[in-house]
């Protein structure tokens, strides 16, 4: 089983070009393998275009000549990194910012000197305050249908980086998905920068990829292939309704014919409260599932 997944693994990544792009690098770099595969999917309507793509964390710089090959000639490659010796990778082409990604103030300066950009890859230093640093300055100097990428999310899993805690990155990423299904019109709620930005999230192992697109960000509206819907009836809690009110009126007869006790039954009917206390307990089963380590 263990050959048999890593050919599987061997056959996907050799035949991805971000790969190939990898292996070519002039410079040393490093990846995890499962990368590659989300790479190609989320970047491959970029290359051949005239883009700016910007990656913070440059190491070595081989990723920066990856990225080169992978998209082009055509595309402006931009590093970003604490240590001052990447500087010398601006030999090769490449543009080179010294900076912190945790200070607001370094995000500004870079973005008034560069302008808006395509793409923006993290793969820097892991921590939250870092990652988060990173979307929330950049979200309004992404092009629509750009991308904000970041990489290594695992470390809102780990005690090296004070993690799990209710500050991770995760837990940042799954409050804008929040705000994402607030733009349901059901829902009455104004839009903030985020949900006016981001039409959504895409999760990837160790990936987490927000699509830049205000165009799309708008609020739903109901609407209907036909005017009659005569005949269309919601049956979202017949079964148990149905069920739990034959079963008191059969078993209480005596009561039933006592008013406080009918009103009483009839607000714990239509107020679901012996369904939802059912329907928890059910999905706590399937949560303990999930969340089971074997």
């Amino acid at each position: 089983m263990v050959n048999e997944y890593s050919s599987f693994k061997k056959e996907i990544t050799n035949n991805n070009d971000v790969f190939k792009s990898f292996l070519d690098a002039e410079k040393f770099s490093l990846k995890w393998d499962t990368y590659f595969e989300v790479y190609d999917q989320i970047f491959k309507k970029f290359r051949g275009k005239k883009i700016t793509f910007v990656e913070v964390g440059v190491f070595s710089g081989g990723s920066l000549f990856m990225w080169k090959k992978y998209f082009g000639e055509n595309a402006r490659i931009i590093g970003i990194d604490l240590n001052p010796k990447a500087k010398e990778l601006e030999e090769y082409g490449f543009e080179i910012y010294i900076g912190n990604q945790s200070s607001p103030n370094f995000w500004n300066n870079f973005y008034k000197d560069i302008g808006k950009i395509d793409v923006i890859l993290d793969d820097g230093g892991h921590k939250n305050i870092q990652q988060i640093n990173t979307v929330h300055n950049s979200l309004n100097y992404i092009n629509n249908e750009g991308l904000i990428v970041v990489e290594d999310t695992h470390s809102s899993y780990l005690k090296e980086f004070k993690n799990p805690s209710k500050f991770s990155f995760i837990n940042y990423a799954n409050k804008i998905i929040e705000l994402i299904n607030r733009r349901s019109s059901m829902i009455n709620e104004n839009l903030n920068n985020y949900s006016k930005k981001i039409y959504s999230v895409n999760f990837f192992e160790s990936i987490t990829v927000f699509d830049i697109n205000e165009n799309k960000c708008f609020k739903s509206s109901l609407v209907r292939n036909q005017e009659n819907w005569e005949g269309s009836v919601e049956y979202r809690d017949n079964e148990y309704f149905t069920k739990t009110k034959n079963f008191i009126e059969n078993k209480f007869k005596t009561f039933n014919k006592i008013s406080i006790f009918r009103k009483i039954i009839r607000k714990l009917l239509y107020k679901n409260i012996f369904f939802n206390i059912y329907e928890n307990y059910l999905i706590s089963k399937i949560f303990k599932e999930i969340t089971k380590k074997k």
